[in-house]
């Protein structure tokens, strides 16, 4: 979880302070964002998106760090679930718009789509087994 957070963090950091950066999930690998700056109303409600995106992972992590350091067993164990599910939400509506633009070009860099689904995979089954082992 703690890894998880970190990375959150830092995600955070970067759409707040860095938007225009490819790295760490920033925006800028959606060419859309570039396009955004060519009409001034439309940039502010991205940016608008954008930060009300990195204020809604805060809130998220603030609360998992309240859980990691205050939390019951139980409590830490629900959360886990949570985690998974919410993580895993990503899939129904986000992931079919992402690869959609990234099969239109739209992504750079291309395959980036591909990329962020292992990813978030892979922080789903890292916390599933973890859960488990810890049930063991």
């Amino acid at each position: 979880m703690i890894v998880f957070i970190l990375l959150e963090t830092s995600n955070i950091i970067i759409l707040y302070f860095k938007p225009d950066s490819k790295l760490g999930n920033g925006v800028a690998v959606f060419n859309g964002w570039e396009e955004s700056k060519k009409d001034k109303d439309m940039h502010e409600f991205v940016k608008y998106l954008v930060y009300w995106v990195a204020g809604t992972k805060l809130i998220f992590i603030v609360l998992l760090l309240v859980i990691l350091f205050t939390g019951s067993s139980l409590t830490k164990i629900l959360s886990v679930v949570a985690l998974i599910l919410s993580i895993g939400s990503f899939y129904w509506k986000l992931y079919p718009i992402i690869r959609g633009l990234d099969k239109k070009g739209k992504i750079t860099p291309y395959g980036y789509s591909k990329k962020l689904s292992l990813m978030i995979a892979g922080f789903m089954i890292m916390f599933s087994l973890a859960m488990i082992i810890y049930l063991i």
